[in-house]
């Protein structure tokens, strides 16, 4: 790019990504490490640095996590220097050093001044360095503090809070996860973990630029809100801002122009024949590219939004039954069915867009419209929320608070204020944006977890979450709606009430038995989970036990919820026996996560539109762990995946206990009305029709219906070998009489044929890892096989499979779409430790 007398030099960027080094200043560090200047790779952490050169071993290993904790009480200088040419230099008259993200506390030195005192990981840091930026080789240094030694010293300055961990994450403006979690390894990183560069210009450059789409009736608009950074010498001069807009059913390209006043621009764009963006299900999801210019003499700066229209609100205005939680996009209640999200690896700066395209089409794939960012972890990258966008899978965000007690004292005030207002501006126009949320759980824990005995008087966040985000919120975004936290009550009930807004639902998995999901008839479940182990290729990978049990020493690191193990054993007894053998307790303890999780997805569900959606706690892991996701460390997916694939289906039909009785739910999530003969059946494990009932039934879009089933066929007459059978065509719905411990389920007698797949030749999920190219048919012979699951991974963890969890009464068969390979031996397929079923967890304990 060049520049002339008679036009301004446009904005420069140079990423400033190469030639860097990282050493240890001080702390507990290694011989064979101290002094070292080791190559170092940018974005990134001190941690893959170290890995990259072989230093330490694999964090997520066995336990290796305590024994590299020594990372996290080191200080850590990184350095590089960079090249500007004469030229370069005199083309623009301010020089600034741009940090997308810097985790966390730094100094930021250049030329041998110091630039920068920084102490954010969740923003963005421009330090203006014209006056010290100078011709050939400027040398940039970046030296971290240790963010445990820091996170102490703030704590005690600020006065210690109530926090569920040691480490007061509640003291740094960091991922609060990186410290460790339920779930999460403790990694307490050092880095650069987010692009740097250096921005040259002249005049004038954009600096926030506010951009939404918004439907008004029978009109769109598109409205730009601009601020612009001038240079010293530059106030008086003319500048101008222009938007255009583009996409689908514009037959001619919007477009307007404004004069700069006051370092602001304001514009307005009213467009016709624009399409709508729905969520994922509900109608496709056309993007229009908002491009906005700066002028002077001629273009100096650009950028450009890309944004949807649709009209979303939350319907909270009290009824009946309390207050709904309930989503609406243009005009139509939407059904949530959500998963929480947690940053994608301990390492966030690994997880890239095609990882992100991965997990959030493996997402899109289980009939999912709705993913909840989590509070704990970061803001994700751009590309995350673009991939929704496209998806149209709706988005949550908390902001980054989450359970603990948090100061309202500078200096985290004036952090959180600008950490807030940076990823305001840098999320607000995306369409897939639903909910912007204050915290995870500080509303609840301030009520109910001995927090105002403990606080004594002292802040806890509050002007946070009631004050200055939803005032933000409204400057910056007014198209985005704001709740305080989640939980949350909208007129001031209890923060986890049932009747009122949000819930999160965690005794069940804490203290009760899954079957109780059945007891409430929340009006939103934004939190709910039970846990199940990773994949056994990941287990295996991560954990060298030998023996490897339970209760090895790999395992115990490797599940960090408290009294994991016990909670495991005491969710499974009821259902299942617990297995001795360490393959069957994996599997058993698999199985009824994803059994755990169908019940409450399906009792939710069926009460629609009281309960108007449930978000499951989680998706994703961060590595190979014991946990809550429905995804492992390594992308595999668990059997829970395919159990909320089943229980999001747009249309389904389940049985429920409904007064005295059982009924029929039969839920339609289409824009088409269903309709058909709703057919009961009581039958025994041999397939045999004891009692039958039937009854018509028509379902009008986005609707439910709930068809009692008479006594006759609802009551057993041998409940551990009877089960009842309700479907409309091939989709149905199973009722179980006994547990599966005290019934006759026989062992599988199954038939196995694997063949090839042409691709094309069938529907494969998105998510998959590659086109199909195995078929795994399985046919059940002579008795009912419950829970039929191919764990393809055993096979080949390259391996991925459509479906699981199926139940096959005597004569049926299931197809299995298996991608990743092209052959499988059908031996290795029947084994028995890779075609898993429940039958074989009673008739072998039997």
């Amino acid at each position: 790019m060049t520049s002339s007398a008679s036009q301004p030099l446009a904005r420069v960027e140079r990423p400033l990504h190469s030639g860097w080094r990282v050493r240890a200043a001080s702390g507990p560090v290694p011989d064979s490490i101290g002094g070292a200047a080791i190559p170092a790779v940018v974005p990134g952490v001190v941690h893959l640095d170290l890995l990259r050169e072989g230093l330490i071993p694999d964090p997520y290993l066995d336990d290796h996590e305590s024994a590299l904790a020594w990372i996290g009480l080191v200080d850590w200088t990184f350095e590089t220097t960079f090249e500007l040419s004469a030229g370069e230099l005199a083309a623009a008259s301010v020089h600034e050093l741009v940090f997308d993200g810097l985790d966390t506390v730094a100094t930021v030195s250049l030329n041998g001044t110091v630039v920068a005192e920084v102490a954010n990981q969740h923003r963005t840091h421009r330090i203006d360095v014209s006056s010290i930026v100078h011709a050939g080789g400027n040398d940039l240094v970046v030296a971290f503090r240790s963010p445990v030694r820091y996170a102490n010293a703030r704590s005690v300055a600020l006065g210690a809070r109530p926090r569920p961990y040691p480490t007061p994450f509640d003291a740094i403006r960091k991922s609060a996860c990186s410290f460790g979690w339920d779930w999460g390894i403790a990694t307490a990183t050092s880095g650069i973990w987010r692009p740097v560069r250096l921005e040259s210009w002249s005049t004038a450059r954009l600096d926030e630029v506010l951009v939404r789409a918004e439907v008004v009736g029978e009109r769109s608009v598109v409205v730009a809100e601009v601020t612009v950074a001038r240079a010293p010498e530059t106030e008086g001069s003319p500048l101008l801002v222009s938007v255009a807009v583009d996409g689908p059913g514009l037959v001619e390209i919007p477009a307007a122009v404004v004069e700069v006043v006051d370092g602001r621009a304001s514009l307005r764009l009213e467009l016709a024949d624009v399409e709508l963006w729905w969520p994922i299900g509900y109608g496709a999801q056309p993007r229009y590219v908002v491009d906005v210019r700066l002028h002077a003499e001629g273009v100096i700066d650009a950028t450009h939004r890309t944004v949807g229209f649709r009209e979303l609100r939350w319907n909270t205005e009290p009824d009946a039954d309390g207050t709904p939680f309930q989503l609406v996009v243009n005009g139509q209640p939407v059904l949530v069915k959500g998963v929480n999200w947690i940053p994608d690896d301990a390492f966030p700066v690994r997880v890239d867009r095609a990882r992100y395209r991965t997990r959030l089409q493996q997402a899109a794939s289980a009939g999912l419209n709705l993913i909840r960012v989590w509070g704990g972890g970061v803001y994700e990258a751009d590309d995350f929320y673009d991939l929704a966008d496209e998806l149209g899978l709706l988005t949550w965000q908390d902001f980054l608070f989450a359970c603990s007690a948090y100061a309202e004292e500078e200096p985290l005030r004036s952090e959180v204020a600008a950490e807030a207002r940076d990823n305001i501006v840098r999320l607000a126009h995306h369409a897939s944006l639903a909910l912007l949320t204050g915290n995870n759980e500080n509303l609840w824990g301030y009520e109910d977890w001995g927090w105002k005995l403990a606080l004594d008087g002292r802040t806890w966040g509050a002007y946070y979450y009631h004050e200055l985000f939803p005032g933000l919120v409204a400057e910056l975004a007014p198209q985005v709606p704001y709740a305080p936290g989640s939980p949350f009550s909208p007129n001031g009930e209890h923060p986890n009430a049932e009747s009122h807004g949000t819930m999160h639902v965690w005794d069940l998995w804490n203290q009760q038995d899954w079957p109780h999901y059945r007891d409430r008839v929340p009006r939103f479940v934004a939190e709910f989970g039970w846990q199940g182990p990773p994949a056994w290729s990941t287990l295996t990978r991560a954990i060298s036990d030998d023996p490897l049990t339970p209760d090895s020493p790999g395992m115990i690191v490797h599940q960090k919820a408290t009294d994991g193990n016990a909670k495991l054993t005491a969710g499974l007894v009821r259902h299942y026996r617990v297995p001795n053998d360490i393959e069957t307790w994996h599997w058993a303890m698999q199985l009824n996560q994803a059994n755990a999780i169908s019940c409450a997805l399906d009792h939710y569900r069926s009460h629609w539109p009281t309960t108007a959606g449930a978000v499951v706690w989680q998706l994703n892991d961060c590595w190979p762990v014991t946990s809550w996701a429905a995804i492992d460390g390594d992308g595999h997916a668990k059997p829970l995946l395919h159990a909320i694939r089943s229980a999001s289906a747009p249309r389904v039909v389940t049985i429920q206990p409904r007064g005295d009785g059982l009924a029929a739910i039969v839920g339609n999530d289409t824009g088409e009305a269903w309709s058909g003969e709703v057919v009961v059946e009581r039958r025994g494990f041999d397939g045999s029709v004891v009692a039958r009932a039937g009854a018509s039934v028509e379902v009008v879009a986005r609707s439910s219906a709930t068809i009692a089933i008479p006594a006759e066929v609802a009551e057993a007459t041998d409940a551990a070998g009877e089960l009842l059978v309700a479907s409309i065509g091939d989709v149905r719905g199973l009722w179980w009489f006994a547990e599966p411990r005290d019934s006759r389920l026989a062992a599988a007698d199954l038939a196995v044929v694997v063949g090839a797949v042409e691709v094309g030749a069938v529907e494969v999920g998105a998510g998959d890892h590659a086109a199909p190219g195995v078929v795994v048919t399985v046919t059940a012979r002579g008795s009912v096989v419950r829970d039929l699951t191919l764990l393809v991974d055993r096979l080949d963890p390259r391996a991925s499979v459509d479906s699981g969890l199926v139940t096959l009464l005597p004569g049926e068969s299931w197809t299995f779409v298996v991608c990743g390979v092209d052959a499988l031996d059908p031996d290795a397929v029947a084994d028995p430790r890779v075609l898993r079923s429940g039958n074989q967890l009673v008739a072998a304990a039997g």
